[in-house]
């Protein structure tokens, strides 16, 4: 039994002192919580003081991306060594924000994902396809390809413990989901194609979460699709009582 994991993805958002009350009135309410995984990315200012206050507690921290070096000449970079040292557990990589405006290819993304690994930081690796691939009909074509050229390389153990995201980038932001027929479709596409590479096993075992335009609204009947283990949350993750929502989206 795959364990579904809730995680927030605060982008370019909040402060150090937003960060700390939304910690401070979060915990109390998800402290019995054991039968999800609860995760929040957040922005590099904020990793110290968050990774402070989660410790010890039943959620994880996240960093929204890194660069593949430990060290060196790497202006206004963060490396995996020091998201390790602040207390990071996962690391988003690959997401669609990065790829559009940051240029960043799979083959990149592929070599943060085995640094990452390499330093006991969990990847969520990102992939989707746009506006334009879906309409066109290649939306399988993409995720294929994109599954291909990010998530190669890895070791059976490895390939078991990473986490993919399906967000498809038309639905990030927009206010437009899929809808859990259209998630349930590529969710189990995405398993298929990655038993092909790592066999059954791993796929089985990896846990693919859907991002874009998730609200406690939609929430629970994504959650019902039988590959989708989880959700990659945007703007729903920045307010408490909405992340806690969908947090508990089979108990409210």
């Amino acid at each position: 039994m795959r364990k579904p994991i809730i995680a927030a993805n605060w982008k370019m958002y909040k402060t150090i002192s937003e960060g700390k009350d939304f910690i401070t009135n979060f915990l109390p309410k998800v402290k019995d919580v054991y039968d999800k995984e609860i995760v929040i990315a957040m922005p590099y200012t904020l990793l110290f003081v968050a990774g402070e206050m989660l410790k010890g507690t039943n959620v994880k921290l996240s960093a929204e991306n890194m660069y593949v070096e430990e060290k060196g000449a790497f202006t206004g970079e963060i490396s995996p060594l020091m998201l390790k040292d602040v207390g990071c557990s996962y690391v988003i990589l690959g997401h669609s924000e990065r790829r559009k405006y940051f240029k960043e290819t799979d083959d990149f993304v592929n070599q943060k994902m085995l640094v990452a690994l390499k330093y006991g930081i969990i990847p969520i690796v990102c992939i989707g396809e746009t506006l334009e691939e879906r309409e066109q009909g290649k939306t399988l074509e993409v995720i294929g390809k994109q599954i291909k050229g990010s998530l190669s390389k890895l070791s059976t153990l490895d390939a078991e413990k990473i986490v993919i995201a399906y967000e498809p980038v038309w639905a990030i932001g927009t206010g437009k989901n899929a809808t859990p027929q259209q998630a349930q479709e590529v969710h189990e596409f995405i398993r298929k194609k990655y038993a092909e590479i790592y066999g059954s096993i791993p796929s089985e075992k990896v846990r693919i979460l859907y991002g874009g335009s998730i609200k406690p609204e939609n929430f629970k009947e994504i959650m019902a699709q039988k590959d989708v283990d989880g959700g990659l949350v945007g703007g729903a993750s920045l307010e408490v009582e909405s992340f806690y929502k969908l947090v508990m989206y089979d108990k409210i």
